[in-house]
C-alpha cells in the first residue's frame, strides 16, 4: 500500500505539478490549497509525509506548522519555500522538520528528502513495533509477578550457594524480606546446609525433587510444608538457579496427628507405665521384705520408691485425661495469692528434696482474676516441675534456685515468671518444646506436659515468652488476662484432670 503524501501550497499549479512527479514514485498524493483544507485532511487521513509551503496569505507560517505537527506528531515534514522565508522558520521549528528545500524545487533535493522521510518512517514504525513488544513484555512480566506473588504457597529462588535471590509475597509475610541470605538460615535457623537438600539434588541431576519439612517462621511459628523443586536454566541449558515451592500442610498434619495421636500415645504410654509398674512391684517387694525383716531403712526406701512411682503414674494418667477428652473452660473468680500458695505447696517438697532454693514472690496487694483455676494451676505446676528437673539434671553447678514471681501489668494482665539456673535449652529445643510428644528428658518424659500447658495458656487468651541458653538456665513468662477473653490462637479443646 503506497504511503500517503500531502502537498500543502496556495500555488495550485505548482502543487499539481509536484503531485504528478510524486505519483510516479508510487505515493498516494493529496492536495490542500488552504489552511482549513489542510487541517481537515490531516484529521481524516493522517498522511505519512507532509510537503508544505506554510506561507499562506494572512497566516503565521510557524503557528500553522506547529498546529499541524501537534495533530500528526508522527508524520514527517518537508518544508519548502523562498530562502529568506525558510531561514525565519528553521530556527524556531528546528528539527521538527526532516528537510528544508528552497523554491524553485530541485528534484535531487526533493528525492533526498523523500528518501530520508521513508527511512525515518520505517525507523519509527520499527520503533513503534518494539515499543509495543516492550509493553507486551512488561504486561507479561507484571502478570507473571502477580502469579508468582499470589500463588498460595511459599516460593523461593536459590543459587548454587543456597542463597535466596527471589521470594513471593506469602514467603515475605511469614519469613521476612531478606534477599541474599542462606535458605537454611532463613527458615530452618541452621548454620549449615540441610542434609538431603532437594535444591542441591536438583542442581545435581536437573530433576524435580520432593520433601516434607518443618520450618520456622520469623515469628517463631512452626509449619509443616511439602516442598517441590524445579530447575531454572539459561539459554545454554545450564541450571543457574532452582525454584523451591513449599505448600503449608500444617492443618492437614494437625488433623492427621489428632486422628493418630491416641494410638501413638497409648503405644508410648504403655512402655512407660510398664516400667513404672515394674518399679512399683520392686518397691512393694522392698516394703514387704523390710517389714518382715523389721528393717526401718529398707522400709523407708521402699515407701519413697512407691510414692515416686505413684506420683509418676498419676501424672501420666492426668496428662492422658487432659489430652483425650474435651470440655470448655470453667471460669471462676480466683484469688491470685491462694493460687500461688497452692502451687508453691505442691512444688516446695520436691525442690527441698533436691536442695533447690525455691523462692516465691507474691504480688504486693491481693487481687483476683477470672480463670479456670484447675487447668491453670496444673499448667503452672508443669512449668515449675520442668524447672526442678532442669536443676536436678545440671551437674555443673553446686547450688540451684528456682524463682516464681508474679506481677500485674498496665494492660490488666497477670504475668507469672518462672526462672531457674538449670541446664537451659538450645534454639532447636526452644522451638520444639511445645510440640506434641517432644521431650528433652528421654524416657523420663511423655512429651505431653508442655504441649498441654501451652494449649491451656492459649485457651485463656494468654501468651508465653521463653528465654533460655544452654548452661545459663531458663525463664518463662506466662501472661494471662485478668478477665475472660477469647483465645489468641486456635487451640484444640482439652479436658480437666
Amino acid at each position: 500500500m503506497p504511503d500517503i503524501l500531502l502537498i500543502v501550497d496556495h500555488d495550485k499549479e505548482l502543487a499539481q505539478a509536484l503531485a504528478v512527479y510524486l505519483q510516479r514514485q508510487q505515493f498516494e498524493v493529496l492536495l490542500a490549497d488552504s489552511k482549513i483544507e489542510a487541517l481537515e485532511i490531516i484529521q481524516s487521513r493522517s498522511p505519512a509525509i507532509v510537503l508544505v509551503d506554510p506561507h499562506f496569505p494572512e497566516t503565521d507560517p510557524l503557528a500553522f506548522l506547529q498546529q499541524m505537527k501537534e495533530r500528526i506528531p508522527h508524520s514527517q515534514f518537508i518544508i519548502y519555500g523562498p530562502l529568506d522565508a525558510l531561514e525565519k522558520i528553521m530556527g524556531p521549528f528546528n528539527t521538527s522538520a526532516l528537510a528544508y528545500i528552497r523554491k524553485p524545487v530541485n528534484s535531487i533535493e526533493l528525492d533526498f528528502g523523500l528518501k530520508k522521510a521513508g527511512e525515518w518512517a520505517a525507523l519509527e514504525t520499527e520503533h513503534d513495533k518494539i515499543t509495543q513488544k516492550i509493553k507486551e513484555l512488561q504486561n507479561a512480566q507484571i502478570l507473571l509477578q502477580q502469579l508468582f506473588d499470589e500463588v498460595p504457597c511459599y516460593i523461593t529462588v536459590q543459587d548454587h550457594h543456597f542463597r535466596v535471590t527471589a521470594t513471593n509475597r506469602l514467603f515475605k509475610r511469614d519469613f521476612g524480606n531478606e534477599i541474599g541470605g542462606y535458605c537454611y538460615q532463613i527458615y530452618k535457623h541452621r548454620d549449615t546446609p540441610c542434609t538431603n537438600c532437594p535444591v542441591a539434588d536438583t542442581f545435581k541431576d536437573g530433576r524435580r525433587h520432593q520433601t516434607e519439612e518443618v520450618v520456622t517462621s520469623k515469628s517463631g511459628v512452626q509449619y509443616h510444608v511439602l516442598t517441590w523443586t524445579a530447575p531454572i536454566r539459561n539459554e545454554a541449558g545450564e541450571i543457574t538457579q532452582v525454584m523451591e515451592m513449599a505448600t503449608n500442610i500444617t492443618q492437614i498434619r494437625q488433623l492427621q496427628d489428632h486422628l493418630t495421636s491416641l494410638g501413638l500415645m497409648l503405644g508410648s504410654m504403655s512402655h512407660g507405665i510398664k516400667g513404672m509398674l515394674t518399679a512399683l512391684d520392686g518397691g512393694i517387694y522392698l516394703l514387704e521384705t523390710g517389714i518382715s525383716r523389721q528393717d526401718p531403712k529398707r522400709t523407708e526406701r521402699a515407701l519413697d520408691q512407691v510414692r515416686l512411682m505413684v506420683k509418676r503414674i498419676r501424672k501420666m494418667v492426668l496428662d492422658i485425661l487432659y489430652f483425650t477428652k474435651s470440655r470448655e473452660l470453667e471460669y471462676r473468680q480466683t484469688d491470685i495469692h491462694e493460687l500461688i500458695e497452692s502451687i508453691s505447696g505442691t512444688i516446695t517438697p520436691s525442690a527441698a528434696a533436691h536442695n533447690i532454693d525455691f523462692i516465691v514472690t507474691l504480688p504486693p496487694t491481693p487481687a483476683r482474676m477470672e480463670i479456670d483455676p484447675d487447668w491453670l494451676r496444673a499448667s503452672l505446676i508443669n512449668f515449675l516441675e520442668n524447672a526442678v528437673d532442669s536443676c536436678v539434671s545440671d551437674s555443673d553447678r553446686k547450688t540451684h534456685h528456682i524463682r516464681f514471681d508474679t506481677r500485674m501489668t498496665g494492660d490488666d494482665r497477670v504475668c507469672f515468671n518462672i526462672s531457674d539456673n538449670g541446664l537451659g535449652m538450645d534454639r532447636e529445643t526452644r522451638e520444639k518444646m511445645f510440640s506434641l510428644f517432644f521431650s528433652s528428658k528421654g524416657s523420663k518424659g511423655t512429651g505431653l506436659g508442655l504441649f498441654i500447658a501451652n494449649h491451656v495458656v492459649g485457651q485463656h487468651g494468654g501468651a508465653i515468652h521463653v528465654e533460655s541458653e544452654p548452661g545459663k538456665g531458663t525463664r518463662f513468662e506466662i501472661c494471662i488476662p485478668r478477665t475472660r477473653t477469647s483465645p489468641k490462637v486456635e487451640m484444640p479443646e482439652l479436658t480437666r484432670p
